[in-house]
């Protein structure tokens, strides 16, 4: 049997670039079939609006949509028109999606929210493209070396395993600092400290933004602090890679691959076959 899943892009958030491929690395998973669907960078109710009818002609076993706060307008708008579709549906979002958990389970959709994805700090004017791409990558390299993305992953192929056997019961994940670090598999705990460490300064950078770009007048005295916000970013990510590192010194980084057939695999050692 051939899974066949849909993924809607809004906006950017952390796994929003890699999504697809966290389930198909090589590209050549032989038990599924994705399309994606995007929007663009915007994710206004009318951009949702136009991209969300486009998979019903792909026929999908279950949807996936992602985007930043899934209780704004446009996100909030998705998540209709999915509950309406005869469709299983996962939002992946980051922390205020945490507010709407209950509005999703009464809409019957599952939910995978990553806490330590924040939003960029700046206003118009002042966003440097290389910047913005800068600060993306710091994040996307937090939520790689510290588990988070091997969580999403590990999550959404329980979701397939259970499509190939005629049910699927939706997820309910709220991915934690210790959850994450959890499906990192980190053998040393210093390492595991260090990823922690990672996701929570990573998870802190949404309130300095928020009060640099929401709450604060004045561009002499926002810029310091979401100049501020991205310098922790940066700093997660090379917390993060510390921890990477301690494992590799070890030989004990957890690898997950999904194999031939399509089911994941698992190994430690980097000399070694996965099984």
């Amino acid at each position: 049997m051939v899974v066949k899943i849909a993924i809607i892009k809004s906006g950017n958030i952390g796994p929003s670039p890699v999504i697809d491929l966290l389930l198909d690395e090589r590209a050549d998973r032989p038990n599924i079939d994705v399309r994606t669907f995007g929007s663009g960078a915007k994710m206004n109710p009318e951009q949702v609006e136009d991209v969300v009818p486009k998979i019903d002609a792909f026929e999908p076993d279950f949807a996936i949509f992602i985007s930043p706060n899934p209780g704004a307008p446009g996100p909030a708008r998705a998540r209709e028109l999915l509950s309406e579709k005869d469709i299983p549906a996962i939002i992946i979002g980051d922390a205020p999606g945490k507010g709407k958990k209950d509005e999703m389970d009464e809409q019957g959709l599952g939910y995978i929210i990553v806490m330590s994805d924040p939003m960029i700090g700046a206003k118009r004017e002042w966003l440097d493209p290389t910047e913005m791409a800068i600060f993306n990558s710091d994040i996307l390299k937090v939520l790689a070396e510290t588990g988070a993305l091997r969580l999403v992953q590990k999550t959404i192929d329980g979701v397939i395993e259970q499509a190939e056997a005629g049910a699927i019961e939706l997820p309910k994940l709220i991915i934690t600092a210790e959850k994450a670090a959890e499906a990192g598999g980190f053998a040393n705990p210093y390492a595991k400290a260090k990823a922690i460490a990672a996701y929570e300064m990573a998870g802190s950078v949404a309130n300095l933004d928020m009060k640099g770009c929401f709450m604060t007048k004045g561009f002499e005295n926002f810029i310091p602090l979401v100049a501020a916000a991205h310098e922790i970013a940066a700093c997660a990510a090379k917390l993060a890679q510390e921890a990477r590192e301690i494992e590799k010194a070890n030989d004990t980084v957890l690898r997950t691959p999904h194999m031939k057939e399509g089911n994941p695999g698992c190994k430690t050692d980097l000399i070694s076959k996965p099984e």
